[in-house]
């Protein structure tokens, strides 16, 4: 154990809950401003398209391939220990990304390759941080706050993507590409100080590391991952080609759908998660994938900007609830000693569906065109993810009970 007489806290905003939620907004905004930025800053070194394509893809594609790696590390490990490596990679990228043009000259080695190298290395950090974050926040909370506290938690994420690319291109603007890099890493590297100095949290780890199927994946959470992936595969046809629809309508102004969204969750997700813990997770994911399956037709319907305002705010109630949801199901299912492999499932469905949603969508769009019909096509795995839930409600709610029982977790 890493700290022998530790408890879980008995209220929710205790020193290590609030530590490890700015460590994800700090850990979450320097992915969001890096990404935002990469490309840009690969084409003024002068990258060629198709390599700028490739240097932007590996990072999800790396990530996907090492969270296999990541439960079992997880299990096996300091957690704590994990947390601190993968800041230490994101942290070291930037300062990659930054160095890349005199690493270049030294060696001789085109820069886009020494960027992909870099980016492979902040794969590997993303497999493993978000991952970690998630098994450690869930010994940060009391159990009876549990569903809520994943919501507070989720806002990390919403928070980061609301500012993150906004915030890293202001700064690119200001400072130029390589300052802002180092203050990303720096960013990182507090993060990890923070981390080492107030979050004290148990060694779960075996000491063994143990790579097999039951170790990469939890059978166990398989029911809440297929959901998110379900979900996801829907969802994410909004990021990857909501702005080319916007425009194709001729609606103006899109872009503040996502604020408006970003707003919206970070008051909807505490206040779901309250409902979550107090009606359990079934109550909560019906009405939540319901409506995240209509935001989806309800774009294709759209034609003015306010529509898209208004369906932003109905999303919030979407797949804004369901998803820290989901995430909480997949911590109750297993024994603290395999949250890792459950964080990492739940992961593996969420990269699987990011990777395959919107090259999917992309696909519909090409046979059917910039049409509604196109979204009502992408809401279908959301609605099936309705029927998942009904299905498998009795599964889920005796997981639930499992959890607040002690049997589980």
């Amino acid at each position: 154990m890493e700290n022998e007489n530790w408890k879980r806290p008995d209220r929710l905003w205790n020193p290590m809950f609030i530590s490890v939620f700015i460590c994800s907004v700090a850990f979450n905004m320097s992915g969001q401003m890096s990404n935002s930025m990469l490309s840009l800053y690969a084409k003024s070194t002068g990258a060629p398209a198709d390599q700028i394509g490739t240097l932007m893809s590996m990072f999800a594609l790396t990530a996907l391939i090492f969270r296999f790696i990541a439960g079992p590390a997880m299990n096996a490990y300091n957690r704590k220990n994990l947390l601190q490596m993968a800041m230490a990679f994101f942290g070291t990228a930037y300062l990659g990304f930054s160095f890349s043009p005199k690493l270049a000259e030294m060696t001789g080695i085109n820069v886009i390759t020494i960027m992909k190298a870099f980016r492979l290395l902040q794969g590997i950090g993303n497999a493993f941080g978000n991952a970690c974050l998630l098994t450690i926040v869930a010994d940060c909370m009391p159990k009876e706050s549990f569903s809520s506290g994943m919501g507070i938690f989720a806002l990390a994420q919403s928070v980061a993507q609301a500012i993150g690319p906004t915030v890293g291109k202001r700064l690119s603007n200001v400072f130029g590409y390589n300052t802002t890099y180092i203050l990303t890493s720096a960013m990182m590297f507090m993060s990890i100080v923070l981390v080492a100095l107030i979050v004290k949290v148990p060694n779960r780890g075996t000491g063994k590391m143990v790579i097999n199927l039951n170790n990469m994946v939890a059978v166990e959470a398989l029911v809440p991952a297929l959901i998110v992936f379900l979900v996801s595969f829907g969802f994410t046809s909004i990021n990857a080609f909501f702005l080319v629809y916007a425009e194709e309508r001729g609606i103006q102004g899109a872009t503040w759908y996502f604020t408006v969204n970003a707003i919206a969750l970070m008051v909807t997700k505490p206040i779901v998660g309250k409902l979550n813990d107090k009606y359990g997770f079934v109550k909560v994911a019906i009405p939540a994938c319901r409506l995240t399956g209509a935001s989806l037709i309800l774009i294709g319907l759209s034609t003015k900007l306010w529509h898209l305002l208004a369906v932003a705010v109905i999303n919030s109630f979407g797949y804004g609830a369901v998803q820290p949801a989901l995430q909480s199901m997949c911590m109750k299912c297993v024994p603290a000693s395999r949250r890792g492999s459950a964080s990492s499932t739940n992961y593996i469905a969420l990269d699987s569906a990011t990777l395959l949603g919107p090259a999917v969508c992309g696909h519909v769009a090409k046979a059917l065109g910039y049409v509604p019909t196109m979204w009502t096509v992408m809401a279908i795995p959301v609605f099936a993810a309705v029927v998942c839930v009904v299905l498998f409600s009795r599964k889920l709610n005796r997981i639930e009970e499992d959890f607040a029982s002690g049997k589980v977790g």
